[in-house]
């Protein structure tokens, strides 16, 4: 078996021995499969009104009614659709504008100093007001929010790619490779960005984590996507008028969310301490 399979089947034994990420690793799948099998799930709209079964508690309906007799389950599981697609897209731009400012930044000397003070300007913004801004300026819809949530994380993964490409292009085969008269590009990418890797993904865990949160605040004020598309956050500003009479219209999507979140948290902490090599022998 090749050394890099071994390597592999080695890391995923270490990380099935961590409860905490097997537990992330089950909860988010959960989530993800109910959303991709909503349809299988429920036979209510997550769109049709029936005022008669306006504000229903949980029986008939698995989750309750909404006011505007909404069955509660399936908006929630359908409104995880928009939340998973917004993290992934968030996750791939922020990844590709980041790691490209922090392959520059860590490799160009002459780069560093100007690409580091861009992201220490752009991370100085509070995230959810320069995302406010971005979405102002774009318009509310879903690409929008993409944008704006990948131009707000790119900083982030910017400076740990930064970081790390400090390190590793100062090592002696990076060295052996510039004197050999190796292309910068081929140094860059397959000398670099191949041991980037794995900051890069547990980074990336933390992104789309956020990513959630932050969606469904921009849904939750009103600038996110169309109202009429079920979102987390859009239940959770419906339901804020109910909530001493009707608390599950905020129970269900709240708790939903916070499973969500929590789930990448682990899994994004389990990948942290598999590439740490200090802490390896602890897993």
């Amino acid at each position: 078996m090749p050394p890099e399979v071994n390597a592999g089947m080695n890391n995923l034994k270490r990380l099935a021995r961590r409860k905490t990420v097997l537990i992330g690793f089950a909860v988010f799948f959960a989530i993800v499969l109910a959303s991709i099998c909503a349809p299988l799930l429920t036979s209510y709209s997550p769109y049709k009104l029936s005022i008669v079964n306006r504000l229903q508690p949980p029986g008939a309906h698995l989750f309750g009614t909404d006011g505007f007799g909404r069955d509660v389950f399936a908006r929630t599981i359908y409104a995880g659709r928009l939340s998973l697609l917004v993290g992934i897209s968030v996750v791939i731009a922020s990844s590709l504008m980041g790691v490209t400012l922090g392959l520059l930044a860590g490799f160009f000397k002459r780069l560093d100093g100007l690409l580091s003070r861009f992201v220490d300007a752009m991370m100085s913004f509070p995230d959810i007001l320069l995302a406010v801004a971005v979405v102002a300026a774009l318009g509310p819809s879903v690409w929008a929010v993409i944008i704006a949530l990948g131009i707000v994380y790119a900083p982030r993964m910017a400076r740990i790619v930064r970081a790390s490409t400090l390190v590793i292009s100062e090592l002696p085969y990076v060295e052996a490779a510039r004197a050999l008269g190796v292309p910068t590009h081929t140094i860059m990418m397959r000398h670099i960005l191949r041991n980037l890797i794995s900051p890069i993904l547990v980074q990336a865990t933390f992104i789309f984590a956020s990513a959630m949160l932050a969606e469904t605040g921009l849904s939750f004020l009103g600038l996110g996507v169309d109202p009429s598309i079920p979102t987390w956050g859009t239940m959770l500003s419906e339901g804020r008028q109910y909530i001493g009479s009707a608390d599950w219209l905020t129970l269900f999507p709240g708790i939903t969310l916070v499973l969500a979140v929590l789930s990448l948290q682990l899994i994004g902490d389990g990948f942290r301490d598999l590439m740490d090599p200090r802490l390896k022998k602890d897993m």
